[in-house]
């Protein structure tokens, strides 16, 4: 069984910092709904985003983050809305434990990933939140680190 915590690359420097990048740094980031903790891992110039909306069909999916600002502002939007809900486990075990990125496709200094959320975190009240989805990344190195280029997220997991 895999440790939700232990990045599975620990002898490949490049995917090494990419998982680091976008699972521990982002999770803890996003829990502590700091946008700082993660602002130096993207790449303002051209950044898109594209929002899924969970379907599986590409004619319906939007250019929901046409600038990384519109992404930050969406991202401390969640952030935060997810700050003030109250759970009966730990958020961070919960969401660790949801997320798997084990496959980084890496052609010289750009890389594809692929990243899943498969489970859920049980709220105070007893409900469910069901985390599935996925979200490709696109990432490259940019001055001398692994950045955020861009993503098509929010994509049905599994697709179809």
């Amino acid at each position: 069984m895999r440790d939700p915590f232990q990045n599975p690359f620990p002898s490949d420097s490049a995917r090494h910092a990419i998982w680091e990048m976008l699972v521990s740094r982002d999770i803890d980031a996003f829990l502590a709904a700091d946008w700082s903790m993660v602002e130096d891992d993207f790449v303002e110039e051209g950044f898109i985003g594209i929002d899924g909306r969970k379907e599986v069909n590409p004619d319906k999916w939007r250019l929901a983050f046409p600038t990384l600002s519109a992404y930050r502002e969406e991202w401390l939007r969640q952030a935060r809305d997810f700050a003030g809900q109250s759970f009966a486990e730990d958020p961070r075990t919960a969401i660790f434990t949801t997320t798997t990125l084990e496959d980084i496709e890496i052609e010289g200094d750009m890389a594809l990933v692929r990243k899943k959320f498969d489970g859920g975190i049980t709220r105070a009240d007893g409900s469910r939140d069901v985390l599935q989805w996925q979200t490709l990344y696109y990432c490259r190195l940019h001055k001398g680190r692994w950045k955020i280029s861009g993503f098509t997220g929010y994509l049905p997991n599994p697709m179809g």
